[in-house]
């Protein structure tokens, strides 16, 4: 198996992490064949090698049996592993980067995200109607601009920005703290969808993953890690997006901030950030003029609304249900993709579209499971 594979065998044992991926990568550029060598080490050279606890070489040794002593494991295709070309630069920055990003959408917005040509916008989930409309602005611009606007995809400032970026034309990315088959909260499934039309959608999480209440947290991160500048729209005190500005700071991004009203609790963090010196953003012009020109082609609002309503839509309902069908039968993508005589990238956002419905749900190797 190429090297890519291996990593990707390693990674999906219970109880390999970020810091024991290093542990593995660091002996594994001592031995010929790299990972695969360490795959038949005896659990004792383990154990001396990377001081793992007990549980952590049973788990491994049950791992290893099902899996096999000469293992055959592709990547599926909406994988992205640190050794691709198109892996974020930004993420080498990070203390605990991703070991892999799951994604959907457009792939070519990959390789501006992996030289940070993107603008994220954060805040509240509960904002004034003031910071409201200045997410929808800088969404606006910033298409307008060209530049891709990165966000989590929460309620509130998130998918205000997000919704004005697909109104203006631009290509959203939405990063996300849970699997691509599921959206949180419930009522963005229909945005989600089109940010994924439109745009990229990005997690850490594989499939299988369980969702918790600090995976929306370590997402922050990786937002902030995809982007040339952030922009904090509004925030009270302990906020994510505060601990995203901390993030960004830290690796030396610029930090604009939305003045807020001085007496509203939503706005006590972001407005702390302008006294320690964050940039203000009085004029998202300014902010424009800043960026500069943006680096995605640019399209009209009536054509990001057609491919809204069409781009990566079948021609018929008779064609879903066939989709479904192939599902059902345990098709392969090549094999639904030549039935259904289409391209894959319809085939793959009306997957998406099962998906998020909760019809259908993704499996390793470009395969599906109906639910």
């Amino acid at each position: 198996m190429p090297e890519r594979s291996w990593w990707w065998l390693w990674i999906q044992c219970p109880g390999i992490g970020s810091v024991r991926m290093r542990q593995l990568c660091s002996a594994a550029a001592e031995t010929p064949q790299g990972l695969e060598d360490l795959w038949s080490w005896p659990l004792l050279r383990l154990e001396k090698a990377f001081k793992w606890p007990a549980s952590l070489l049973c788990s491994f040794e049950r791992y290893r049996g099902a899996v096999g002593s000469h293992p055959v494991m592709e990547v599926p295709g909406h994988v992205l592993l640190p050794c691709d070309p198109e892996w974020p630069a930004g993420f080498d920055s990070l203390e605990r980067p991703p070991l892999s990003l799951q994604w959907c959408g457009h792939r070519e917005l990959l390789s501006l995200l992996s030289s940070q040509q993107a603008v994220a916008v954060v805040g509240t989930r509960r904002p004034s109607p003031h910071a409201l409309r200045m997410a929808e602005l800088l969404g606006q611009a910033l298409a307008q601009a060209q530049w891709p606007v990165v966000s989590g995809l929460a309620e509130g400032i998130d998918a205000a920005a997000h919704r004005a970026c697909l109104r203006a034309g631009g290509r959203p990315v939405a990063v996300l703290g849970t699997p691509l088959h599921r959206a949180y909260p419930a009522q963005h499934r229909c945005l989600q969808q089109e940010v994924a039309q439109a745009g990229l959608l990005m997690t850490e999480l594989r499939d299988t993953e369980r969702v918790m209440r600090s995976s929306f947290a370590r997402r922050n991160r990786l937002l902030i890690a995809l982007a040339r500048a952030v922009v904090v729209v509004e925030c009270p005190n302990n906020s994510g997006a505060l601990r995203s500005a901390s993030v960004a700071r830290a690796m030396g991004i610029p930090v604009w901030v939305v003045p807020g009203d001085a007496l509203r609790e939503s706005a006590q963090g972001s407005n702390a950030l302008l006294r320690s010196g964050a940039l203000p953003l009085i004029n998202v012009q300014h902010l424009i003029d800043q960026l500069g020109p943006g680096p995605c082609p640019s399209r009209s609002a009536e054509s990001a609304a057609s491919c809204l309503q069409s781009e990566n839509a079948f021609p018929s309902g008779s064609d879903q249900k066939r989709l479904l069908k192939l599902v059902h039968e345990g098709s392969t993508f090549e094999e639904m993709v030549q039935s259904l005589q289409s391209s894959s990238e319809l085939v793959a956002a009306e997957l998406l579209k099962l998906e998020l419905s909760g019809l259908v749900m993704a499996q390793s190797g470009l395969r599906w499971r109906p639910l």
